[in-house]
């Protein structure tokens, strides 16, 4: 009757921020939609892979395959917070990874899920403005306009 709690404790750092950028942004959806994979794949699906990945090298500075799953082990409730399915000890090995870089290196859907990435991200306001007001600079230089230039290199 007198069992002691479990206690697991995760440090998470900006991993939880990261990953809702990424949905934020739209980039589970599109990559769904621009990398489609084939029935036979089994565990976590090509968008978790991508997010995961993309928090660790984002949050370690670090783009190397063979640190993704060692770092993704310490942070298991994090990431199933995010992940639909559990994740897997063989989701992260080095092989998934390769795999996951040669469908994304098709240079076709990658410049289509740019484009599309792109539409989600950049606002084009068609602006037409009466009066149009720039701030001059603080800084001040006397410069005599010369063949080069109006600032020359030098002396």
């Amino acid at each position: 009757m007198n069992e002691q709690p479990t206690i697991h404790t995760e440090r998470v750092d900006d991993v939880p921020l990261l990953l809702a950028q990424l949905e934020r942004m739209g980039v589970p959806p599109l990559v769904d939609a621009h990398f489609p994979t084939h029935g036979n794949r089994q565990g976590l699906s090509l968008v978790g892979v991508c997010a995961i990945w993309l928090a660790h090298i984002l949050s370690r500075a670090d783009h190397r395959l063979n640190h993704v799953r060692a770092w993704a082990e310490h942070l298991p409730t994090t990431l199933a917070s995010f992940l639909s399915a559990p994740l897997r000890p063989t989701d992260l090995t080095d092989d998934r990874l390769a795999d996951v870089l040669r469908m994304l290196s098709d240079d076709t859907r990658w410049a289509a899920y740019e484009g599309a990435l792109n539409g989600n991200l950049l606002r084009v306001y068609d602006l037409h403005p009466t009066t149009v007001r720039v701030d001059s600079t603080t800084d001040s230089g006397y410069w005599e306009v010369t063949e080069d230039g109006l600032f020359p290199f030098g002396q």
